[in-house]
């Protein structure tokens, strides 16, 4: 199925601290989460080991909200969680 990115996710992700790259490797590989409104999501956990804010942190958390229209995902929104997760 065709990923289009939409604009407002790439901003997102810029400012969040996420790339195109791993926008698609969220929705092709992440695991399913709740989302309201009747739209999609996934998340996947990554290595980070890098410090944000003044902050160390070990890792970061991708939640990409999306829908399906056409037989194209169209994603809406990102978010970026920054902290320790167990696997």
């Amino acid at each position: 199925m065709e990923i289009q990115i939409d604009p407002h996710t790439l901003e997102r992700a810029e400012e969040r601290g996420a790339t195109k790259e791993e926008i698609i490797d969220v929705i092709k590989n992440g695991a399913p989460i709740p989302a309201k409104h009747g739209r999609l999501a996934k998340a996947k956990v990554y290595p980070y080991k890098k410090f944000r804010s003044k902050t160390f942190y070990e890792q970061k958390r991708i939640e990409v909200i999306y829908v399906i229209e056409q037989n194209t995902i169209v994603t809406v929104t990102i978010y970026v969680f920054y902290g320790k997760w167990v696997a």
